[in-house]
């Protein structure tokens, strides 16, 4: 019941069965340890590209699924590096590119409160878990522009997209399209994640129901219109 509440509290399911040594509720199809000998497309954006390679790099690091509430610094604060969730790796390869999800969701948080969900009944921003929540990353991503079409054809998820399922029982999930392609599909590319087994890349695009779809390439710049992120490929 705790670890239930506490993954309600940061908006971030694990999927039963998850473990840190393996995932079982994860065929061993899905997980392609030769991924590193394919060839890896270009997204088309050198910030992108970075972006894919900070996720990738994140599989390199054991953490534990972790869904506790911690006070953490701004900007700029993290959770301890051996614990996390699933908006925690997306948070981290962000902050490896130089982008802080922790300062700009909190800043258009505290400007357009009414805009982002009540799920929590919060009154206020919370700055040390707002932009850990899926539900307030996917109205972030929106907020700036970065909104794509959710559709079944995997061509339309490029390496550097963010991708946002609905677990079902009221449990969200996001993570990282990258460069390496599914064994199964050529066009359809993996996925970097944490389910509950720590950051891995896997085949799971459609493994759940898309409730959105992302490109966000950072804050925009002065006189950049609210199309910047979608449309730069």
């Amino acid at each position: 019941m705790l670890a239930l509440l506490a993954t309600a509290l940061v908006g971030c399911g694990a999927r039963a069965g998850a473990s840190q040594t393996g995932n079982p509720s994860l065929s061993q199809a899905r997980q392609q340890p030769d991924a590193q000998q394919k060839p890896r497309p270009s997204s088309g954006s050198p910030f992108l590209d970075k972006l894919v390679e900070a996720a990738i790099e994140r599989t390199s690091h054991e953490v534990r699924y972790d869904a506790t509430y911690f006070k953490i610094d701004y900007p700029g604060g993290d959770v301890p590096a051996e614990v996390g969730v699933c908006t925690d790796e997306v948070i981290r390869s962000y902050r490896a590119v130089g982008v802080d999800l922790q300062k700009e969701v909190h800043e258009d948080m505290a400007a357009n409160f009414s805009a982002y969900p009540r799920t929590w009944g919060l009154k206020k921003t919370d700055k040390n878990i707002d932009h850990r929540r899926v539900p307030n990353l996917m109205v972030f991503f929106a907020r700036q522009g970065a909104g794509l079409s959710v559709t079944q054809d995997a061509r339309d998820y490029k390496p550097g997209d963010v991708v946002t399922w609905d677990l079902s029982g009221g449990l969200t999930h996001i993570g990282l399209v990258v460069n390496v392609a599914s064994d199964a599909d050529e066009n359809r590319m993996q996925i970097v994640h944490n389910i509950g087994a720590g950051p891995k890349m896997e085949d799971v695009l459609f493994s759940w129901k898309i409730t959105g779809h992302y490109r966000y390439a950072g804050p925009k710049e002065k006189g950049e219109t609210d199309g910047r992120h979608a449309e730069r490929r």
